[in-house]
């Protein structure tokens, strides 16, 4: 295989991997949509949150177990998180397809952010 056709071939893995990534936001934004607009709904079909007063769940456990209980807010910041937790999966994803590329210098990128990524989700739950 000479230069060119390796050219070729390095852009068109790349154009498939730029397509599947944006698959993957896609979905994740759509999942996350409904998640909302199934807590949306069961809210103004019930008139309930869930949760008494002007409460609800501010921890993944209290979210979960709210979700499990079919608590309408907890059903809505579900999906909330979904749609936060999307582009994270994505930065993650995209470690291994560099890894597999072996471009070890958009590794060490993506590694970065993705470290940069959890400690501002640890930062902010300490805060």
């Amino acid at each position: 295989m000479d230069q060119s056709q390796q050219q070729e071939s390095n852009k068109s893995r790349s154009y498939e991997v730029e397509l599947v990534i944006s698959k993957m936001l896609r979905i994740g934004v759509l999942i996350a949509g409904a998640v909302i607009v199934i807590g949306l709904l069961q809210y103004l079909i019930t008139g309930e949150s869930g949760y008494p007063g002007d409460t609800f769940p501010t921890t993944f456990g209290g979210i979960f177990e709210g979700l499990f209980q079919l608590k309408a807010m907890a059903v809505i910041e579900t999906g909330l998180l979904l749609l936060i937790l999307t582009p994270v999966f994505r930065v993650f994803v995209s470690l291994f397809v560099f890894w597999a590329e072996k471009d070890y210098r958009f590794v060490g990128i993506t590694a970065v952010v993705l470290i940069i990524l959890i400690v501002s989700f640890l930062l902010g739950k300490v805060g």
